[in-house]
């Protein structure tokens, strides 16, 4: 098990990602008319490029980073791909808003989850915390009207989007029990990843390229950051650091992104984003008492 002071670094290292998952939404809108499974392709080519740089300088060889037994390739690939997989045809399937709800249910997973894992325990104000960021994120993708949009029409897609969070959640926790795997190995699931959804894409969609500079570095930005940094720091915290801490404050990703959204002008501040603000940011910091506690005692 980590120490307390490197639990905490790591913890601190993986929450970079929700900060930059945060940024998502608002890249997304930049790219133009990109369909998802060659926008998927796009940014996570750009991400294992990056990572082939660096395994060359390594001087250890791109093979080198890439051995690894084939449950930890099964874990990774089906992490990063299923996700957006079973995300992408959830969107296909039910209406955006409550598939996007069912989905961002894998905070709330990992949280309970990692009782099972070993040298964990659940204790009441993970659960609480959880529990708040569930409650503000749903008022958040909602806009208050609660369940009352959700038609039994949308099965598939509610099914979709179930999976997707729990195949999230389940590549979190189960990294975390690989935690011997190198983080730099992550690049090699991104190379796959990108391979896969270039078969999704000539599956399901017609090719659109971005059109102007503009789209092409959001295409760029998006492989640097939530598709291609964000992966590595994620994989550091949930192996080293706080995991219950991680899944409670991710709930604060769809709360950056809103507001980012909002000072870009592509959106409106309101009550309900107020209060959702407030159940969100406390339940992060409720789940995150661990950190807090240690910090007092050192």
């Amino acid at each position: 098990m980590p120490g307390p002071a490197t639990s905490i670094r790591a913890t601190m290292i993986g929450a970079t990602a929700v900060l930059l998952w945060s940024t998502l939404a608002l890249l997304t809108t930049l790219t133009g008319a990109v369909p998802p499974f060659q926008l998927t392709a796009m940014a996570f080519t750009v991400a294992f490029l990056v990572s082939l740089i660096g395994w060359m300088a390594s001087g250890k060889g791109v093979v080198h980073h890439l051995r690894q037994p084939p449950i930890v390739w099964a874990i990774g690939v089906g992490g990063l791909f299923g996700y957006h997989f079973f995300y992408f045809m959830a969107l296909r399937n039910a209406p955006p808003v409550e598939a996007g709800l069912i989905a961002y249910l894998w905070p709330m997973l990992i949280v309970v989850f990692s009782a099972l894992l070993p040298g964990e325990r659940l204790r009441w104000w993970h659960v609480a915390g959880a529990a708040a960021g569930l409650i503000g994120t749903a008022l958040l993708v909602t806009g208050g009207a609660g369940i009352a949009g959700f038609s039994g029409e949308n099965w598939l897609g509610y099914l979709m989007a179930g999976a997707a969070a729990l195949t999230w959640s389940s590549y979190s926790l189960l990294s975390r029990r690989f935690g011997h795997v190198p983080t730099n190995t992550v690049g090699g699931f991104c190379g796959a990843t990108a391979l896969l959804a270039i078969l999704g894409h000539l599956l399901f969609e017609d090719t659109i390229w971005p059109s102007g500079a503009g789209q092409w570095l959001a295409v760029l930005a998006l492989g640097l950051g939530p598709v291609g940094i964000a992966f590595f720091t994620w994989d550091y915290g949930v192996k080293r650091g706080n995991i219950q801490a991680l899944g409670a404050f991710s709930y604060t990703a769809p709360l950056i992104s809103t507001l980012l959204l909002i000072s870009f002008g592509k959106g409106d501040l309101t009550g309900i984003i107020a209060v959702a603000s407030l159940l969100i940011v406390g339940g992060a910091l409720l789940a995150s008492r661990d950190i807090f506690d240690r910090q007092v005692q050192d």
